[in-house]
């Protein structure tokens, strides 16, 4: 058993030390689109918060969380940023749930740690290059993930946030921790 585990720690090792990465960081983003992800296929990297990278074929696990808090509407829950087989993703865990009121919603990250203090109620607007869409909102409840591309650092982002991009209100936001 002991010899499985050191073949394997060699390979990862062996692994990490024969591939190279180029890292790219969003400046000031002003997206307002869907981001593509890239895709998952045998050994993968993955580019942790403190910028290391590592190669991995098996589950990373839970990287950061934080509950939501209510902004503009009532919305609860759990985010988690993963690390699942080197892809990051963020979740939403079972428990989320947002109000189906507002049209064009979207899941973001955020640069700031409370995206609801600093913003003005009621609606609790963002500011352009202080976010990254990830994607559309899949459903207004329940468990759901979001692929978050390789040119996202999340050194940079401190937050999820629950966002409609139509009248730049935020539903709701989790500190990531």
């Amino acid at each position: 058993m002991l010899n499985k585990f050191l073949l394997l720690g060699f390979s990862l090792a062996l692994a990490a030390a024969c591939t190279s990465y180029r890292s790219e960081e969003v400046r000031g983003s002003t997206e307002t689109q869907t981001v593509p992800s890239p895709s998952v296929a045998g050994d993968v990297q993955a580019r942790m918060p403190d910028g290391e990278v590592t190669a991995s074929t098996q589950d990373e696990g839970v990287i950061q969380s934080g509950n939501f808090i209510a902004g503009e509407y009532a919305t609860s829950g759990v985010a988690r940023i993963l690390g699942d087989s080197g892809q990051l993703l963020l979740e939403l865990d079972q428990s989320f749930q947002t109000s189906p009121m507002g049209p064009d919603l979207v899941v973001v990250l955020h640069r700031s740690n409370d995206v609801i203090g600093s913003a003005q109620p009621p609606a609790f607007p963002l500011q352009e290059g202080d976010y990254v869409v990830l994607a559309a909102l899949q459903s207004f409840s329940g468990q759901q993930r979001y692929p978050i591309p390789d040119t996202v650092n999340l050194d940079d982002y401190r937050s999820v946030a629950i966002w409609c991009r139509r009248f730049n209100a935020t539903f709701g936001a989790a500190t990531l921790q």
